[in-house]
């Protein structure tokens, strides 16, 4: 019978790997040296991960918070739970080794590519599931129209996201909630009962909102 996991073993070895593929690249770092990094045998570390590729994808859905399925959330407010799938952030925790990863982890994927297209599904896919949930009550529940298309609602959905990290991140210091919009939006859209939002759904924009008041009227003095 194979032995339960250690669990500390494990976290160990996600860390040593996390900080060498953050140092010196993903290709110049071996399972050898992450093995005498972390203390843990290399014959341990390939009981559990059958690769470098299997124990990179396990320590960047680590920093990303995609290590464990996303919970579930169903309020009733279709637009309030898309906004809180949509939000979602990554463990502070890891804000300066998840940075430190990104460049060599593009870099890893361009070369790779089928690393990087599974990369891309791991990332996206909890996210695509949680959201067609949400769509599905809410069609169910004849709030959103039954002839609704799923790909092009995840487009509208996920595409303002996609487009905040590519051309928003570096070019602006003042957080946009793209999330809580592209949330706001749909439901606005696609509302079988074209109602105002309910209490609480217009929460994103409103902080948005508030934070563009508040440095107008700094930038006025």
């Amino acid at each position: 019978m194979v032995r339960p996991r250690s669990q500390e073993a494990h976290e160990r070895v996600l860390r040593a790997a996390l900080e060498l593929f953050g140092e010196r690249g993903i290709d110049a770092t071996s399972m050898d040296a992450i093995a005498q990094s972390s203390g843990v045998s290399k014959a341990t570390i390939y009981n559990h991960w059958a690769n470098k590729e299997v124990l990179l994808i396990d320590v960047m859905l680590m920093v990303n918070g995609l290590d464990r399925d996303p919970e579930d959330v169903d309020t009733g407010d279709v637009c309030k739970d898309l906004t809180t799938v949509l939000t979602r952030r990554p463990p502070d925790q890891f804000d300066g080794p998840r940075e430190r990863m990104m460049p060599a982890m593009i870099a890893y994927s361009a070369v790779h590519s089928e690393f990087g297209e599974a990369w891309r599904h791991r990332v996206m896919e909890p996210s695509r599931i949680a959201l067609k949930k949400i769509l599905r009550r809410g069609i169910k529940r004849s709030l959103l129209p039954a002839t609704l298309n799923m790909d092009a609602a995840m487009a509208l959905l996920l595409g303002p996201l996609l487009y905040g990290h590519i051309f928003h991140k570096e070019a602006h210091t003042q957080p946009f909630d793209f999330g809580g919009y592209a949330a706001e939006s749909f439901w606005r859209a696609y509302s079988v009962a074209k109602a105002k939002s309910p209490t609480g759904t217009s929460r994103a924009l409103r902080v948005v909102n508030a934070k563009r008041s508040s440095a107008t009227e700094d930038a006025k003095g």
